[in-house]
């Protein structure tokens, strides 16, 4: 029961930070924000996932849930090298 009730708490904090990122895209509309509001959601959905479904996944199977937040990771990683090769100048 308090396991669950951490999950809730640690999705909550997870959509939080995706809406404060969300916030700042729709001022800037900086796609660095808009990737880290998504990532944000994965790892909340992830927390979602977790608690749900596993308790029902067998061993075999339960790492496929971290597929999630592995996309979340390269997400975040992903816009951090887009931010960074955008403000280089060609010449």
């Amino acid at each position: 029961m308090l396991k669950t009730l951490l999950d809730g708490a640690v999705m909550m904090a997870f959509l939080a930070c995706a809406l404060f990122f969300l916030h700042f895209y729709r001022q800037s509309k900086d796609r660095l924000f808009a990737l880290f509001s998504l990532a944000f959601t994965l790892m909340g959905l992830h927390n979602v996932l977790s608690t749900v479904l596993g308790p029902d996944l067998d061993t075999e199977r339960i790492h496929y849930l971290y597929v999630v937040r592995l996309v979340a990771y390269l997400l975040i990683l992903g816009a951090i090298w887009d931010k960074n090769r955008a403000g280089r100048v060609s010449r």
